[in-house]
């Protein structure tokens, strides 16, 4: 079917739909950004006072920072002086895991908010042609630094890769990435004392 021959009422409930997501999807981010950035002290007294309810709060924090252009690295850190690299690697790891579903799942909406794979094709600069189901691009693009992992987890929403090739893949690289930060705040913490 092309785009000419889809109907109005289905034109505007496709525009309304794509609206509706991205407005929603931005004004989360917003909120969630300004919460983490102005309360991160409230945020770490809160983790270092409540002991293993600090734990779990830090992980639905992971999960909520997936919405976000936040970095979830400093917090690995921080959870790293805290509660030593072992603790620290395997809540970033579940609370990174997690980040990395919802940051897919965004993906997924905003795919089928646009009709995406329907246009990839008409993208510029062979863009739309970009394997981004295949290994290397799901494992080594999220080693770019900044948004590398984010970037990833939310085109691979869109492009609608295999779910359970994504988590693997994702998996994979935030063990290294958990790992490498928690033991680095274990460090820190050690080295400032």
């Amino acid at each position: 079917m092309t785009e000419k021959s889809v109907d109005p009422v289905t034109r505007k409930q496709n525009t309304r739909q794509m609206i509706t997501t991205l407005a929603t999807t931005i004004g989360f981010v917003v909120v969630v950004g300004l919460i983490v950035a102005f309360d991160f002290e409230k945020i770490k007294a809160f983790i270092s006072g409540a002991g293993v309810w600090g734990l779990f709060a830090s992980i639905l924090v992971y999960g909520l920072l997936g919405f976000t252009f936040v970095p979830s690295e400093p917090l690995t850190v921080l959870i790293g002086a805290m509660f030593g690299p072992w603790v620290a690697t395997i809540v970033s790891l579940a609370g990174n895991t997690l980040s990395s579903m919802a940051e897919y799942l965004l993906g997924r909406r905003i795919g089928n908010a646009t009709n995406f794979l329907e246009k990839k094709e008409k993208l510029p600069f062979g863009i739309g042609r970009l394997k981004v189901d295949s290994l290397g691009f799901l494992l080594f693009a999220r080693a770019i630094p900044g948004f590398g992992g984010k970037a990833v987890s939310i085109i691979s929403g869109v492009y609608k890769v295999n779910f359970w090739r994504f988590i693997w893949t994702a998996f994979v690289t935030l063990v290294v990435g958990s790992a490498a930060f928690a033991f680095g705040g274990f460090g820190l913490e050690k080295l400032f004392k």
